[in-house]
């Protein structure tokens, strides 16, 4: 005949964490919170759809350390107030909606020579 008894582990559960403070104890895994990944990832500049076509069309090839430039720099911008921007950066200029941290446009030096900008309220030369 079977034994239809039920068997609980003897080993007590506990909080996570200090029970005197109530205090719980933060996975070592996670030390940056879910608003700091999500503000590092917000901070990073995509680019349009039109941007892309512009890169692609003029030949522009941006190095990791030219968009780390770009994406400090629209922070910087940011924090100054600014809404729709022209970075000019190595012989290319970048027109960027800072607010949305998106390049909208991309042009290389021969492109931007003897053109006007507008609808900006900010620059930065780099």
């Amino acid at each position: 005949m079977a034994d239809n008894k039920i068997f609980w582990s003897s080993q007590p559960i506990l909080p996570i964490g200090n029970p005197a403070t109530g205090q719980a104890k933060r996975d070592e895994r996670s030390d940056s919170g879910f608003a700091d990944i999500l503000a590092r990832q917000e901070t990073k500049v995509k680019f349009s759809k039109h941007a892309n076509e512009r890169l692609r069309d003029r030949q522009i090839d941006l190095t990791g350390q030219q968009l780390a430039k770009l994406d400090d720099t629209v922070e910087r911008m940011a924090e100054k107030g600014a809404r729709e921007s022209l970075i000019y950066m190595n012989d290319m200029a970048f027109v960027v909606s800072v607010k949305n941290r998106t390049v909208i446009t991309a042009m290389d030096g021969t492109s931007a020579k003897e053109n006007i900008f507008t609808n900006i309220d900010s620059a930065a030369i780099l």
